[in-house]
């Protein structure tokens, strides 16, 4: 049976800047306010490609705090630099997805390479944050930094496209992340007239990102940008190209659990909150310059 469509959302109206390097439209819980509906995403900040010209100043986001949940960047375009008080540092360039377990508590900063900044050019990424159950959220901060030759790649037949599996399965290939509860995150490439079936369990909170072109799923259009939301009926999916695109695919069991969330800390109760400031308060997180 197929998966019924809940709503086809068109891209928010506003952009909003993400420091002065990430040029964001908000998707969750944005204008749309679906947090506990799109568990365990908790957040979907999409940078459609866009070119913030060359810059001899590292554009980004400075030192800030993150307790309780996990972040995921997905670099489509451009690259970003990223630093955090444990000592860990890297770059994510295209292809790449870094995968931080936010846990216990951590800083850090993110901003435009050094090298893209100085020559420009378009710049495309998303981030998601990722809920942790409650027996998660005091777990080690952590990294997985997944680069895009160890992604599972599935290469669809009669040059329908590829799919690049980040998280879970898709049809049988796996992706290289680890996550505390089941979660399903893939990245479809479709040339046009491309089309592919997959599916996602009933249960699953399932939703889809048309990063680029334009489809047709389950009989529905979605334009360039628009954010599509599959009720909890049904698991097949049927996705069609109407011209070369580039589509997030993400599927995840819910976390059944109270959210209490403020600013970069996401726990369960508002006392776990005043903890998580008094914690950053008190220089538990470590330091970053």
């Amino acid at each position: 049976m197929n998966k019924q469509i809940e709503k086809v959302f068109s891209r928010p109206a506003q952009f909003g800047m993400v420091g002065d390097g990430f040029r964001v439209y908000n998707y969750i819980p944005g204008a749309f306010n679906l947090r506990r509906r799109m568990s365990p995403f908790l957040m979907l900040d999409f940078n459609p490609a866009y070119d913030f010209g060359p810059s001899e100043k590292l554009r980004g986001v400075d030192v800030h705090p993150h307790k309780g949940f996990e972040t995921v960047t997905i670099a489509y375009k451009g690259s970003v630099a990223h630093h955090d008080s444990a000592g860990n540092s890297g770059v994510i360039n295209p292809g790449d997805v870094q995968w931080m377990t936010a846990g216990a508590g951590i800083l850090h900063k993110e901003y435009h390479e050094q090298e893209y900044a100085r020559k420009g050019g378009p710049f495309e990424m998303v981030q998601l944050w990722v809920n942790l159950p409650a027996k998660d959220k005091n777990t080690p901060a952590h990294y997985q930094s997944l680069t895009a030759d160890n992604m599972g790649k599935l290469e669809l037949p009669g040059n329908a496209g590829q799919v690049t599996v980040i998280a879970g399965d898709f049809n049988g290939t796996r992706g290289p992340a680890d996550t505390y509860t089941p979660v399903n995150l893939s990245s479809l490439k479709l040339n046009k007239g491309g089309s592919i079936t997959t599916s996602s369990p009933a249960a699953f909170n399932t939703m889809l990102l048309v990063i680029e072109g334009s489809i047709t799923v389950n009989g529905a259009n979605a334009a360039e940008h628009s954010f599509v939301l599959f009720k909890n009926e049904g698991e097949t999916l049927e996705i069609s190209a109407n011209e070369d695109s580039v589509i997030l695919l993400l599927s995840g069991e819910p976390i059944d659990e109270p959210i209490a969330a403020y600013g970069p800390f996401v726990m369960n109760t508002q006392e776990e909150i005043m903890t998580a400031i008094q914690e950053f308060n008190a220089g538990k997180y470590g330091t970053l310059a």
